[in-house]
């Protein structure tokens, strides 16, 4: 009797707990344009940002990434805390993920002279091996059901390896091919675009068209942010780092300030339920 009354009690402890925790929502937002216009820019700015920080501080190219590699790992320790899709918390995760990403792809090519033709097919194993281990863990890859730690942590892996194998492809397209920053841009875009006409003319699989596109649009942002920023002598407009990271810096800013207050990332499911807790 004192055992089942131990028993009763703690399944009643047990449930009052579960009803009091908070419930956990999907922690990505709703793809909607607002979602890949911030995620263009968070790319251009992860180049840009990566060759500021690489040329003006000092601290070289090991200790820039050390540095942006802990405050990366600090806003993914409060994006795993929060139970819902946090606009600030989420998209700064992704603008130092785009940096963290340029860097890792940066120094296996500078400081350890790794061919790009190498590090893009590494990055690209890498996602797809990220990309194996989620589907036969989860059953799927949709960003629409990212609501456990277990997916979070596959999806953020995903994001980093999408970044630096854009970042890898896009430099091996624009300089080692020497195809040029403004025409490389072109030619991605033109990519995106024909993904998005066999998405919406011909039916393809949304979550594999939805992950070529984001892969796609990390070279696309690398290449406009390397051509605004780069000397002319180099094939660039000449606006420099700083003056081009500054100026997307502060649309990426605006534009979430403005889906903090609008909430027009989430979908209405969501908001009801929102609204009911």
């Amino acid at each position: 009797m004192t055992s089942e009354i131990s028993d009763t009690s703690s399944a009643t402890g047990a449930t009052a707990l579960a009803a009091h925790r908070p419930p956990r929502w999907n922690k990505v937002p709703e793809v909607t344009v607002y979602f890949w216009v911030i995620k263009v820019l968070c790319t251009t700015v992860g180049e840009t940002a990566a060759d500021l920080l690489n040329e003006k501080p000092g601290l070289g190219l090991t200790g820039v990434s050390l540095l942006m590699g802990t405050l990366l790992a600090v806003v993914l320790v409060v994006q795993f805390r929060t139970n819902a899709y946090r606009a600030g918390v989420y998209w700064t995760a992704v603008a130092l993920v785009s940096i963290v990403g340029t860097l890792v792809s940066d120094n296996l090519t500078d400081n350890f002279g790794v061919p790009l033709e190498t590090s893009t097919t590494v990055f690209a194993l890498c996602l797809a091996v990220v990309f194996v281990f989620w589907f036969r863990s989860e059953r799927t890859l949709s960003i629409h059901s990212v609501d456990t730690p277990r997916r979070e942590c596959f999806y953020w892996l995903a994001v980093l390896f999408t970044f630096a194998l854009g970042t890898a492809a896009g430099d091996l397209i624009a300089e080692r091919m020497a195809v040029g920053y403004w025409l490389s841009a072109v030619l991605f875009a033109l990519a995106i675009a024909a993904v998005a006409v066999v998405r919406f003319a011909c039916g393809m699989n949304a979550v594999w068209s939805f992950w070529i596109a984001y892969v796609l649009t990390r070279p696309l942002g690398a290449s406009a942010g390397d051509y605004l920023s780069q000397p002319t002598g180099d094939g660039g407009l000449g606006l420099g780092t700083v003056v081009t990271s500054a100026l997307f810096l502060s649309v990426i800013l605006a534009l979430v300030v403005f889906l903090v207050v609008t909430r027009k990332d989430i979908t209405e499911q969501e908001r009801r339920a929102h609204r009911a807790v």
